[in-house]
């Protein structure tokens, strides 16, 4: 589109630079930064299959775990408040997206040479902070390819191709620690990690503008009113970042759930990961089905989510086996509904020419909410767990209460 917001015909639009040109699809691309996504979910979420009872074996109380594990995702998600607008300033998402999953690659493996509980929790946390840098970029190619292949439809291929990683890596780990511990579950880590950057390097050089994907070229920020005016946003988008916050608030991370399994014995540590693989497996089935719901209601889909979530702690919090391992699928399905079209939404709900600040801003709610929850249940725990279920039944009644809104302005 021009300055007046008309529509420019193919002629006028910007030709891509001589040899510049996207070699992929925006198919190939969604499922090519899949194939990334699934090597990177293999290192990171290998290990945070294990992180909960790893850091209990170097002394950790439950309310130290919930603290160190919400403050990881906080800083995954509220230091995108600063990576986010990076992305929309520099408009060189793969540089950023790049630099991102090579910390988090060196981040996990270093896992296995620590000694104390410090030096494990830098690790968690500078695992989490890799993540944190490349998002918004990662997110913001990701919603230019998926403009002509539907918002759901693609954030739901790219989650459910990254949750086979996720499936695979805490098997692998699971074996690891079966066989010689966590360490050397750590350890192994490090080879789908270099594999990932070279895969990631390729596909930047076969598509060195997603951007191009749109239907025309994306328009510059606007400098009317100055540096203030990239952080206001539609009262809506708001609206859903509450709705999201309040869902997080009352989600406990795999964790603290590992960390019961640990404490009371409910089932033997090398279980635990392949709870977690399970967990994950759901995960990407929940993220291809809520997708596909995105794409033809909207909004509306997301009203199953503060019902998965309350459900939750009532299984997962259980000393019955058979309850964890139905809890674990409960807990997948809302994750992979969180994972995909809540990012979706996203890029239907800001401008194009901001979406990095846009998921900046909202997945910055979304952290502090899940650093306050995890937190908060992380001390009940400590006090039972008829408080924990308490607390997140009442939260994910509010949070159904705030998506009602939504559903009657879709309408």
């Amino acid at each position: 589109m021009d300055a007046t917001g008309s529509r420019q015909p193919p002629s006028a639009r910007p030709a891509p630079e001589p040899g510049r040109a996207n070699r992929l699809s925006p198919m190939r691309f969604v499922v090519g930064f899949g194939v990334v996504a699934l090597l990177g979910d293999f290192v990171y979420e290998g290990a945070r299959s294990v992180v909960g009872p790893y850091l209990a074996t170097l002394g950790a109380s439950a309310a130290v775990v919930g603290v160190v594990t919400g403050a990881g995702e906080a800083v995954a998600l509220v230091l995108r408040l600063a990576s986010g607008p990076l992305s929309d300033r520099t408009r060189r998402p793969w540089p950023i997206t790049i630099a991102g999953y090579a910390i988090t690659m060196v981040a996990v493996p270093l896992l296995a040479a620590t000694q104390l509980l410090w030096q494990a929790v830098l690790a968690v946390v500078g695992e989490r902070f890799g993540k944190a840098v490349r998002s918004p970029a990662k997110a913001t190619m990701l919603a230019a390819a998926s403009a002509g292949i539907g918002r759901g439809r693609a954030f739901s291929i790219q989650e459910a191709l990254d949750q086979i990683g996720a499936v695979a890596g805490p098997l692998l780990v699971a074996g690891m620690v079966a066989l010689s511990g966590y360490r050397l579950g750590f350890a192994v880590l490090a080879v789908p990690g270099a594999v990932a950057l070279v895969v990631l390097a390729l596909l930047r050089r076969a598509v060195p503008r997603p951007e191009a994907y749109e239907s025309g070229p994306a328009r510059p920020a606007s400098s009317a009113g100055g540096a203030a005016s990239r952080w206001r946003f539609s009262r809506r988008f708001w609206g859903y970042g509450a709705f999201t916050a309040l869902t997080m608030l009352g989600y406990a991370t795999f964790a603290v759930l590992a960390f019961h399994l640990q404490v009371r014995h409910v089932l033997p540590s090398y279980q635990i990961p392949i709870v977690y693989a399970v967990a994950m497996g759901v995960d990407a089935l929940a993220a291809l089905g809520s997708g596909w719901v995105y794409d033809r209601i909207g909004l509306r889909g997301l009203i199953v989510l503060p019902v998965l979530a309350a459900v939750v702690p009532v299984l997962s919090f259980s000393t019955s086996a058979g309850l964890v391992w139905l809890g674990a699928v409960v807990w997948g399905a809302a994750m992979g509904i969180h994972e995909s079209t809540m990012k979706a939404a996203v890029a239907d709900l800001v401008p194009a020419d901001r979406r990095g600040t846009g998921y900046g801003l909202f997945t910055t709610v979304y952290g502090l909410a899940w650093l306050a929850g995890s937190a908060v249940i992380g001390v009940l725990y400590g006090v039972s767990v008829g408080a924990v279920i308490v607390f997140v039944v009442v939260v994910q009644a509010v949070a159904l209460a705030a998506f009602l809104p939504l559903v009657l302005r879709q309408r």
